[in-house]
């Protein structure tokens, strides 16, 4: 379920575009935000980077921007309000329950979408946000959906299996064991997630502009490492872009 501050930044993020799309209506020289898609690895510590990221963005938005913002679970929310769809496939729209077996059920009581409506229907939404930009997009297959965006960014995020274990550990408040069950479940969940429905296998690098391991570049330095390169790959986008980064800030001695 999503907490209430989640849900109404993902609403303010929706005014906020539409505030937008009537200044670029007026000025033609506005520029779209970026669009950041982050795959990870259960437990890599996804939550933690791209708060890190919205806080710094944040900082440096222009002021006719729409607002940063991350939408996860609450992308499930979005979808739903978008198509007016029952609240009570929220719980089935969740990456890890997709299967042909819940769409065939769904179809049969009550004439509710099956599951491939429900992916196109995400796969819609994630675009308007992706084409709106100034937000990030974790899983459901953003980095595929917005390939061929061009103001898309996209990162995969891994991790040890012991820092992950720990993470989900503190995040879901699970002891060692569940957590370690409930982290190999969701890796193959959102494995087949992209391969059932885009046939693309998560872990091939060249689906990634980078690939971050938590475990050696803790989640501070990886939101500032994914900040450095979106800065200076659309610098139009933010103010004082040059100022934002010394120049050897990320040198390797």
């Amino acid at each position: 379920m999503l907490t209430k501050g989640a849900y109404e930044k993902a609403k303010n993020y929706v005014e906020s575009h539409h505030r937008f799309s009537e200044e670029i209506e007026k000025n033609k020289k506005l520029y779209l935000g970026p669009c950041i898609t982050m795959s990870r690895q259960t437990g890599a510590g996804a939550d933690k980077v791209s708060d890190s990221l919205v806080k710094f963005f944040e900082s440096f938005r222009k002021e006719n921007a729409p607002q940063w913002t991350v939408f996860d679970k609450n992308l499930i929310e979005k979808v739903l309000e978008d198509y007016n769809l029952p609240h009570q496939l929220a719980e089935v729209m969740e990456e890890k329950k997709y299967s042909a077996i819940i769409s065939m059920a769904n179809e049969l009581l009550g004439g509710q979408p099956g599951i491939w409506d429900l992916v196109h229907k995400t796969t819609r939404t994630i675009l308007q946000l992706a084409q709106t930009g100034n937000v990030i997009i974790i899983g459901r297959g953003g980095n595929v959906i917005t390939a061929r965006l061009k103001n898309a960014f996209h990162v995969r995020l891994v991790a040890s299996m012991e820092d992950r274990i720990k993470h989900v550990q503190e995040y879901y408040q699970l002891e060692k064991a569940k957590a370690v069950e409930f982290i190999k479940k969701d890796d193959i969940a959102r494995k087949n997630y992209l391969m059932n429905y885009f046939n693309k296998n998560i872990d091939d690098p060249l689906l990634y502009h980078i690939t971050i391991n938590t475990t050696i570049l803790p989640y501070e330095e990886a939101a500032q490492l994914i900040a450095k390169f979106v800065v200076q790959r659309f610098p139009e986008m933010f103010i004082k872009a040059d100022d934002l980064f010394p120049a050897n800030i990320f040198s390797i001695e």
